[in-house]
C-alpha cells in the first residue's frame, strides 16, 4: 500500500508540474492583458495585477477588427470540420463495409498522402485557386481542406470495430447502405466524430500560411494573420497585444475542453482491431 500511495503522489506531482508548464504562459498572458502599462514594465516584474485594467481589450478592439477576424476563422474552421467529417465518413464506410476492385490499393494511396508535407502542395493549390478567381473568398480558405486522409483512416478504423453482424442483418432486412450509415453507423460513431471534429477545428483555427497566401484584404483575414496588425502598431503595446491573444485563444480552448473526452475516446477506439 505504501508503494502504491508513493507512486500516486509522484504521478500527481508530475501532472501538476506539467500542467503548470503548459498553462503558465496562458496564465501570464491573461495577467498581462489586464495590467496597466506602468505595471507591465515594472522591475522586478509582477505576475498578479494590482487592479483590473480593461483598457487593453478596448484598445485591441479599436486597433484591429478582432471580432471580424474571429468570425472569419469560425466560418472557415467550422466549414472545414464539417466537410472533413462528411467526406471522411462516406469514404471510410466504403472502405470498411463495401467490397470493390482495388479497394486495398486505393486505401494505401490515400494513406500515402499523409507522408506529403503541406508545404509541398501549397503552391500548386494557390495557383489553382488563383486561376479560378477565388482569392479573398471563403471558398479559397475552405475548398482545399474539405477532405482529409487522416479523417478517412480514423473513421475506417472505428468502423472496423463495429460488429459485421449489424451490417449483414441490415442487408438481409432490405436496409440500403445509405440508410444503414445514417441510422446505425453514425449514431455509434459519436466518439470518432467528436475526436476528428475537435482535431480538425483546432488545425483549421491555427492555420497561418494558407490564409496568408489567399487573403489580401483585412475583411477576409483570419485571427492568426490579423494578430500581426496589433504587433505592427506599437512595439511597446504589450497590453493590447496580450488582450488580443486572449480573445483569439478562447474559442480553441473552449473547443478542446468541451471535446477532450471525445478526442481521447476516438483516437483510441480503433487501436484494438485493424
Amino acid at each position: 500500500m505504501g508503494k502504491k500511495n508513493t507512486s500516486k503522489i509522484i504521478i500527481y506531482v508530475l501532472n501538476i508540474i506539467i500542467s503548470l508548464l503548459i498553462l503558465g504562459p496562458i496564465i501570464y498572458t491573461l495577467c498581462v492583458s489586464i495590467m496597466s502599462p506602468e505595471q507591465i514594465f515594472e522591475y522586478p516584474p509582477k505576475i498578479i495585477p494590482r487592479k483590473l485594467f480593461m483598457e487593453n481589450y478596448k484598445e485591441a478592439l479599436e486597433t484591429a477588427p478582432i471580432l471580424k477576424f474571429i468570425l472569419n476563422s469560425l466560418i472557415m474552421s467550422v466549414s472545414i470540420t464539417v466537410g472533413q467529417v462528411i467526406t471522411g465518413i462516406l469514404a471510410a464506410y466504403a472502405f470498411a463495409f463495401m467490397n470493390f476492385k482495388g479497394k486495398k490499393v486505393l486505401f494505401i494511396i490515400i494513406l500515402s498522402t499523409l507522408m506529403i508535407p503541406g508545404q509541398a502542395v501549397i503552391i500548386a493549390n494557390y495557383l489553382t485557386i488563383s486561376s479560378l478567381g477565388l482569392l479573398d473568398t471563403f471558398r479559397a480558405l475552405i475548398l482545399p481542406y474539405l477532405t482529409s486522409a487522416l479523417a478517412i483512416f480514423l473513421f475506417r478504423q472505428f468502423f472496423l470495430t463495429l460488429p459485421k453482424e449489424l451490417y449483414e442483418a441490415a442487408i438481409l432486412d432490405g436496409c440500403g447502405n445509405f440508410r444503414f450509415l445514417i441510422n446505425v453507423v453514425i449514431p455509434l460513431s459519436k466518439p470518432a466524430i467528436g475526436s476528428l471534429g475537435i482535431y480538425s477545428f483546432l488545425q483549421a483555427w491555427n492555420m497561418y500560411m494558407w490564409p496568408l497566401l489567399t487573403t489580401n484584404c483585412d475583411n477576409m483575414r483570419t485571427v492568426q494573420i490579423g494578430m500581426g496588425m496589433l504587433q505592427d502598431v506599437d512595439a511597446q503595446a504589450f497590453g493590447p497585444l496580450m488582450a488580443g491573444i486572449i480573445m483569439i485563444i478562447i474559442p480553441s480552448i473552449l473547443a478542446f475542453v468541451l471535446g477532450q473526452k471525445q478526442l481521447i475516446e476516438g483516437l483510441t477506439s480503433g487501436s484494438v482491431k485493424s
